[in-house]
Formats: C-alpha cells, structure tokens, sequence
C-alpha cells in the first residue's frame, strides 16, 4: 500500500470495531442469545495456522480436473470433512476436458523464431518445477495447423475491432495477438473468430502485468517475462459445464451432444504465451503505428501489422473423458432438514493453485472445522448445512453446474442460499449476489474484523471506495451511504449456475487487493508465492471464514430468513434508470457521429482524387417504450413494502415461520424467464447474467442492455416487455405471499 492511499484511508478510519451487536436481523430472544453464542466459540475454533497449513497441504502437487493430486485432494477434504462430523461422500461426474498432445508457436518470416512455451522452474519455488503439471495453454481451443500474417488487436473487444476498421485493417484470414486485460480471455478469439480470423495469441504485456508496474515474480509479486496465463476459452456466456450436456447432469449415462454440435465451443486455435515469446512477434510487425492506448511496455514501437510478420500455429488435443470429483458434506437441519443453506469453493487448479483456489478452500475447511466443533458441545443448526467442495471449476464451472443440473428440482424446492467462495487474499472484503440479501450481508460486514486495520470490513472497503471515487459527486455520494452495496453476479465461479439458472439466492465473498496477483494460473501460484506476497499470516482466510461462516450459520438458523426485497426493488429500479439513460446517450451520440459522417462524405464527393471509401451513418436510435417495465417496478415497489411490513410482524409474533420463510427464499425463483435470455436460453434469470462480449463481466438487466448495446432496437423493445412480466410475476408472489399473514 502506498503511503499516501495509507494515509487516506487511516484518515477516514476514525472510528474503531463498534462493540459486538447486540441484534441480529431474522433472530429474536433465546434464538438471538444462542446464535450470539455459537458465533462466539465458532470464531475461536478458526486458526490462521490451520488455514495456512491446508494450502500448503493440497497445493504439495499439481491438481487439475482428471489429475492423481486432484483425486487425492479431493479425498483429503473428504476425510477431512468427516472427521468434523459431516455425513460426507463425493458424486462423481464424467466430463470432457481436452489437454494439448501439440503445441508449436513459430514465427517463419521476417526471421525465425520458435515460442518457448514454458515457465522456467525456480529455486525460490519449491513446488515450480514438478511433474504433471499442466502446460501453457487455453481449454476449449481448436485444434489447428494454421499460417497467416499476424495483426495487434490490442485487447481484442469489439471497440478494437472498429478502430482497425477505421484504419483499414482487416484480420480475415490472419492470425490475431491480444493482450490479457479488459475482458475476459475467452472474449478474445471469440470477437476474432466473429471477424474471420484463423488463430488467436494472448499474452501479458508488462505494462498491464510486468516490469512496468513492479518488481518481478520472484522478486516481486508481478509477472515475470516467462510467465503465462493458462485459462479456459469456453464460450461459457452460452452455457457453462460440460459441454456435452447442456442443462443435465454429466451423469455415467447421460446422454450426449457431438462435441461439434456443443455451440460453446470455438472453432479456431487458441494459445497463451508469456511477454518473452510475445516480444518477437510483435517487433516484426509492420503497417501503422498502434494508438495511443494500445501501446504497452515492451522496448519498441508497437504496430498493428499487417506485413512480412508470419507466424504458424499448430496445436492438437486429446479431447478426453475424465472424472469431476465433488465432495459433499452435510449436517442434517435440527427443525428444518428440508431446507439447505449450501456453501461451496472449488478444489481444482490449473497447476498448484495455492491462492486460486486453495486459499478459499481452506478457509472453508476451517468453517467446517469449526462448525465440527460446535457439533461436539450439542449444538445442532436448525436448517441442513451443505458444504461443497467442487472439482473442474477452472475448465468451465464444470463440478458445481454438474451437480446443480443433477438436483435442479430439488435445490429449487430446498435450497434457502447458495455462498460461494474463490481465490482469496490480503485487503479488502468484495462481496456480491443477491440483492434481496444486500441488508444481510451489510450486518455482517460490519461484525466482522478487519485484520490489519482492527476495524470493521465494511469500514475498511468504504473508505477505499471513498477515497478512489472518480467524480466529486462519487465521493459525495460514497460518504453519505452508510450501509454496503453489493456487486451484481456475473460469471466466473461457481455460484452462476444456482443464481442464473436455478434462481437460488447466492452470495459470493472474497479478500483482495493488495497484491496484482500476477502469479494467476501459472506454476508460480505456489505456496511460496502465497505466504510472500498474498497473506503471509493467514489472517484474511480467518476473516474469510468469519464473513461466510457468519452467513451460513445465521442462514441456518434464522427465525426469519433476512430476505429484503425492497433492497431489490431499489436496485432494479437504478438498473432501469441506466439502460433508459443509456438509450438517451447512445441517441445523443449517434446523431452527432452521423452529422460528421455526412460532412466527411460530402468533402470526398467533392473530391474525386480521393478513393476512400466513405463511412456509413449509423441508423438513428429510437425510442423505446419503458413504460411497461416503470409499471412493473411501481407494483413491485408496493409488493416489496408489504412483504417487509410482515416480515416487521412475525417477528414480533413469533410462532412458526416455515411456510413464510419457504416463499421468502423461493421469490428468487419467480425472476426466471422460461425462455432464457436471447441466443443463450441457459441463462434464464432476467436480472444478472454475465455479458456477452464481456465474459465474467456482470450484464445487468442482460436481455435489454445488450440489446440496446448491440443496436437491436426491437429486441430491446421485447426484452422490456419479458423483463415486466418477471417483475409482475415477483410481485404477485409477494403480495400473495404476504396476504394471508394480514390481520
């Protein structure tokens, strides 16, 4: 941390830890005193060593999906969960996960040169150079042998696309060199195949994550010039998992698709490299200058080519059938055993994956641990805890969309929550998901301890988000909101599949950002890297543990579940307000765009010694009908305030909340549209989705968004009306929920 952010951010620290809250929303009397209490001995069985000693323990080896340390792992957490008293057992899946038999990367003309391809073990890094290790490369490439002139496509997203087109450049029938950054990876060779390229590089530029920023990794914690992002290019923003089984279990006899029938799957080469085998590459490269903004830090001038840079790609894999081992543990609910809280953090690496994603594993073990401890003084929840530790995470969200597509029927009539947790580390709290909780997790938020600064969590986050505030307004808006706002759900991990299928309410919590994390899928996300330079004394993967833990244990044992939709309502009704703003902008744009087209053109008509070929004015963007989804939110409004007034009541009351508590966590559920969303049925939640061209990146409100973004006005105009039918349906079933309990 720099001195000056230090600063800013002890100074509006002023405050310390509030003591312990006396309430706790969904808890009332003896309840409220028992849950005070078991939260107490649940904080003093985690331990920072215990913690620190899994993840050295399950990073010892390499532990990817199919891999003899994943199985062993996987039955590491087994044994492990049993002996802390869970009824615990591993449900296999069998799934395709393809590994390289070939990789060339090989310049042929201005000169040669033949890509390396591999990160050089370490001394410093005890675990960097062991065998069975996977090598550097994307899951779900194509195979391919391809030639072809090389172009620069800077990060690689559609807005890069148009500038080449201004410039005249065109990669069909060229192999394209991207930079990590600015979307998700498998956006890359997506756009590119959209415009006719034949091969995809991505590499790290050291100016994003390298020299330019820091010192390197072993030195430092940024990437060195050997090492490489391996990843996945599945097209998951259609469907994640199998790729073969869409929508169902990849059960032993599941019924199959082709794999080339699987429309998630790409259809040209794609291959990582570091920024030593990029450097060649882009040296030779010829044609215009790059922008501005395209440039990194590599010592030359970055051109966009094409030219005499040619470069020959060959990559074939096995295409094989593997086991995804997950491992499920529970504690059967005291009162309600037919009602799930489910937690969950994969196991699976791409190589030794100490930070991603043992780090949130083990916190999650030391959870369970604790909550083994709290069994053995008698102490039982009221509801059935679910803990999971997923396998194929990395390929696809492959072991948890698996098993949520497995006992779909059965997690929408149970399942109350679904929390997740990833890679994690030392910093600040980020938390996203389901916005009906948002109250929820604010409480906690504020309970929990932050290591360094001995404030609160949320305390901390909020003045890094006051202090890094862009506009004045930001700032002011920032300081006056005392509560926490969650992120909306993309993609990426795990909980995508309950939250954006199913509609099970989900959650998702994680420390970070201290740390650039450029050991990401490499063989340096070791533990050595780990206790260097994410958290050397374990203390964020017990603040890990308090926050979920606090969430899964109140989940479980609420009088009242803490649903609060009018935090849905307010959050809904700030994402209509942006797409109906951002359909003003985009009106506003174009008609300026369009008025210097027309003024460009009429000087090369005027000029017939110019044979440019002229820009065409974009069509002008109309308006659309919000009206139906402005209805929508009113009613819902209304329906929101109702629920919470009842819910205000039976807490009073008291007596047995089992039906109301059912619809409560079942509301999510009414958001789903039937269809899905458009090109994409899988994804049937109408709030969240991750973006089509943005991959992890969280499109809210997704059908009408991209729509407008996309300039398919008509279909924007449907989405509005697919939109308000959910939201009506939403608030139908609060009203109706809500009616029977009025005096």
């Amino acid at each position: 941390m720099n001195k000056l952010y230090a600063l800013s951010v002890a100074a509006l620290l002023i405050a310390p830890c509030a003591v312990a809250q006396k309430t706790i929303t969904g808890f009332t009397g003896q309840s409220l005193a028992a849950e005070i209490k078991a939260e107490t001995q649940f904080d003093q069985s985690l331990s920072a060593q215990r913690i620190g000693e899994t993840i050295k323990l399950l990073s010892s080896q390499p532990h990817h999906i199919g891999s003899p340390g994943g199985k062993a792992d996987a039955g590491i957490i087994l044994e492990k969960l049993k002996s802390y008293g869970f009824d615990a057992h591993i449900e296999t899946y069998n799934v395709l996960f393809p590994t390289p038999k070939t990789r060339v990367l090989e310049m042929t003309g201005p000169t040669k040169y033949t890509a390396i391809l591999k990160e050089p073990a370490l001394k410093e890094d005890a675990t960097s150079g062991q065998d069975g290790q996977l090598p550097i490369y994307n899951a779900w490439s194509a195979d391919g042998d391809v030639t072809a002139e090389l172009v620069f496509v800077n990060y690689g997203i559609p807005e890069d696309y148009e500038k080449l087109d201004a410039m005249g450049i065109s990669v069909k029938g060229k192999i394209v060199i991207a930079k990590y950054g600015h979307s998700w990876r498998g956006i890359k060779p997506k756009v590119a195949q959209e415009h006719g390229a034949i091969g995809c590089i991505i590499y790290s530029d050291p100016k994003d994550d390298g020299y330019y920023q820091g010192d390197v990794y072993p030195k430092g914690a940024f990437k060195n010039e050997y090492g490489a992002q391996r990843g996945s290019v599945m097209d998951m923003v259609i469907y994640p998992g199998d790729p073969l089984t869409p929508g169902i279990g990849a059960t032993k006899d599941a019924v199959r698709l082709k794999r080339e029938n699987a429309t998630n799957l790409l259809k040209i080469p794609v291959l990582p490299i570091s920024y030593h085998d990029a450097q060649p590459l882009l040296a030779a490269l010829e044609g215009p200058v790059a922008p501005d903004d395209w440039r990194g830090a590599l010592p030359f001038t970055y051109h966009v080519g094409p030219g005499k840079a040619v470069v020959h790609l060959k990559l074939e894999f096995d295409w094989k059938m593997v086991p995804a081992y997950d491992v499920i543990g529970m504690v059967k609910g005291s009162a309600y055993p037919d009602e799930w809280v489910v937690r969950g953090n994969h196991h699976d690496a791409w190589v030794n994956g100490a930070g991603d994603p043992l780090s949130g594993q083990a916190a999650m073990d030391d959870e369970a641990k604790a909550i083994g401890d709290l069994l053995k003084t008698g102490w039982k929840p009221k509801r059935t805890l679910v803990y999971c530790a997923w396998d194929g995470e990395e390929p696809g969200l492959m072991g948890s969309t698996e098993w949520a597509e497995d006992h779909g029927k059965e997690l929408q009539q149970k399942a109350v929550v679904y929390i997740n947790s990833d890679g994690n580390g030392r910093g600040f709290l980020g938390a996203s998901g389901s916005h009906a909780l948002e109250g929820f997790v604010d409480e906690i938020a504020h309970d929990v301890t932050d290591p360094q600064t001995k404030v609160s969590v949320y305390e901390r986050s909020h003045a890094r988000e006051i202090v890094n505030a862009a506009t004045s307004k930001a700032k002011k808006e920032a300081m006056e909101r005392k509560t926490i706002r969650i992120g909306a759900m993309g993609s990426g991990s795990d909980y995508s599949s309950f939250l954006q299928h199913l509609g099970v309410p989900s959650l998702d919590f994680g420390f970070g950002g201290e740390d650039p994390g450029g050991e990401y899928h490499s063989v340096y996300d070791s533990y050595d890297d780990y206790v260097r330079f994410k958290d050397p004394n374990f203390q964020y993967g017990v603040a890990l543990a308090q926050t979920a833990g606090r969430a899964a244990l109140r989940m479980a044992n609420a009088d009242l579940l803490p649903f609060d939709f009018r935090s849905l309502y307010k959050t809904i009704n700030r994402y209509s307000t942006e797409v109906a703003d951002l359909t003003d902008a985009m009106r506003e744009n174009t008609s300026v765009d369009n008025q210097a087209i027309r003024a460009n053109n009429y000087q090369l008509a005027a000029d017939p010694t110019k044979s440019v070929k002229p820009p065409v004015a974009k069509a002008d963007v109309p308006y659309l009908d919000f009206s139906p989804l402005q209805n929508a939110l009113h009613k819902l409004e209304k329906s929101a305030n109702d629920m919470a007034e009842i819910w205000s009541k039976a807490t009073k009351t008291g007596g047995d909340n089992e039906a109301l508590n059912k619809k409560l966590y079942q509301a999510e559920q009414q958001l789903l549209s039937a269809d899905g969303l458009p090109r994409r049925g899988w994804y049937k939640h109408t709030i969240y989705a991750p973006g089509f061209y943005t991959g992890y990146g969280v499109k809210t409100l997704p059908g009408i968004r991209e729509a407008i973004e996309q300039r398919n006005f008509t279909e924007a105009q449907q989405q509005i009306v697919v939109v308000a039918q959910q939201l009506n349906r939403l608030a139908d079933y609060l009203s109706a929920s809500a009616t029977p309990a009025m005096p």
